[in-house]
Formats: C-alpha cells, structure tokens, sequence
C-alpha cells in the first residue's frame, strides 16, 4: 500500500477515535528527531527545505542526498528538529501535501545512519582524534620535519605561556618596587605631620577661642584705668583733691613718643603726692595751734 495514503488513514483513524497522544503511533519514534522528506523538487535547495520544515519547530541539521557525480538532487531528505515532537507536527501536516506540483512523503525515522560518504569521513575524523594527528592540533605543522629545538608533535610552543623573566629584567622589578615601597613610606611619613599639624592649629585655635570667652564673661573687661579708678562725688570730703587724683610722674633720661621726656604713671609717687597736698589744703591736718 502506498506509504502516503496509510499515513494520513492512520491518522484520520486515530482523531476520529479520539486516541491522545500518549497512545498513538507516534511514541514509537518519542527517541529520535529525524524525520523523512521525500518527493522534493530537484531544483529545491538544502535551504529552500529549511524554509519549508522550519514551521513547525528549530532546526538542527539538514541532509539532502545528492549525485556524488553531479552535485544535483535526487530528490529526497533528512531533517533533524530540535524538539522531538516537532516531528510529530511535520509529519502529520506536511504528508500528503503537494509542493511544486509534487506529492510529499515526509516520515519518522527510527534510527538514522549517514549517508556512506558522511560516514567515512565521519570515521576518519574519529581515527584523527584518537591518535592524536587532528590538525589544529600542538605542533602538527611540524609532523615529519627535524626540529631543532625541544618542541615536538605532540608538544607545541604554547603561545598563551608567559615569557619568562630574566635576570635584568627581574633585577628591575626589583628595583622598581623598592623605590615604590620607599615612596609610599615617605608619602606615609609626610601624612603623618601633616595631620599633627592640623591638630596643633586646632588645638591653638580652641584655646585662643577659650581665653577669648574668659575675657567676654570677665566684668571689667574692656574698662580703662580711668573708669576703675574712684570717681570723684559732689559730697566728696575733699572735693578736687580725693585720692582719685592723678600725677604724672616724669623719669628723666627717657625719650617719649614726641622726642621728649617720658611721662609715665606711678602709683606709690601719685599716693605721695595726694596725701602732700591733703595735708596741705584748709591749713593743713597736721598743723599745731
């Protein structure tokens, strides 16, 4: 019986008996992601396939069996979905159909070989890696040549090793980082006195602020040495001459401001001198009759 018309029978079977998923046919092939397209256009590419299978889910490879000769086309496919039950959809929805005016069979397939020149290079690949000559590997640029060094093919230069150092190149190292390490000791002891610095000023500045307050709370002063003085009253006992008085003292050899003799305040002089001239005023206290 043809393959295409007891696909869709199976089908139309199963919807009309209401069979889910779980029991249809479909979970014989749940393993595996391949699916079957035949009856393509020979002039259809591996792209143009990809176009028309790529609706019902991603795409992981493509194979379209050509004349080995010719290159062209024979005519049929194997596609690789990436979500198995992408399958299920092409298979159900793309058999039968008509593409180009030709009829498509696309089925599961259970298990999927090469093709017979795929696996050949398939199995030389493998053979490659096993005894190690894939190319692209350490030092297969140099199998069959004399070396003149200690690199062989199996052992390459890695060029993702970091030189090494010389011994100038690492006497410099050195050097540059003891200097560096005496800067930032340098840069250290430099902080250090600066911040000392910072603090003596605070400290000088709080005490000035101190002794400034003292002087504002201190009752006298800002008073001149006149008003601390006794101030003379109307009902003083001797008027003009009350000890508040004051004499000037003159002490000869010394030159004031304007070239002449200093004049300066002396208390115990000006004390003299007041009691003098109380003694003197009314005839005098001391006088005998």
């Amino acid at each position: 019986m043809n393959v295409i018309a007891e696909i869709k029978r199976i089908n139309e079977r199963e919807l009309e008996l209401g069979v889910p998923y779980e029991g249809s046919w479909h979970q014989k092939y749940k393993d595996s992601a391949w699916v079957y397209i035949g009856g393509l256009s020979f002039e259809l590419t591996e792209g143009d396939v990809i176009c028309v299978m790529s609706q019902f889910g991603e795409i992981e490879d493509i194979s379209l069996i050509r004349d080995p000769k010719t290159g062209k086309s024979k005519g049929f496919a194997f596609l690789k979905y990436e979500n198995q039950k992408s399958t299920v959809l092409a298979v159900d929805n793309l058999n039968g159909y008509r593409l180009l005016d030709r009829l498509l069979r696309v089925d599961h397939v259970l298990k999927y070989r090469l093709p017979k020149e795929s696996q050949m290079k398939e199995d030389l690949l493998e053979q490659a890696q096993v005894e190690g000559k894939m190319r692209g590997l350490p030092g297969h640029a140099y199998e069959g040549i004399e070396l003149a060094n200690e690199f062989d093919i199996n052992r390459g230069q890695n060029v993702f090793d970091a030189p090494k150092e010389t011994r100038k190149e690492k006497k410099e190292r050195k050097k540059k980082a003891k200097k560096a390490k005496k800067q930032r000791k340098e840069m250290k002891k430099i902080e250090a006195r600066r911040i000392e610095w910072f603090e003596q000023v605070r400290r000088k500045r709080l005490e000035q602020k101190k002794k400034e307050e003292e002087l504002q709370n201190d009752p006298i002063h800002g008073l001149t040495l006149e008003q601390l003085e006794a101030q003379s009253s109307a009902t003083g006992w001797r008027g003009r001459y009350e000890p508040d008085a004051k004499v000037k003292c003159v002490k000869r050899g010394q030159a004031g401001i304007d070239g002449g003799e200093r004049v300066e305040e002396n208390e115990q002089e000006a004390y003299n001198e007041r009691e003098r001239r109380r003694r003197a005023a009314f005839g005098g206290v001391n006088r005998i009759r």
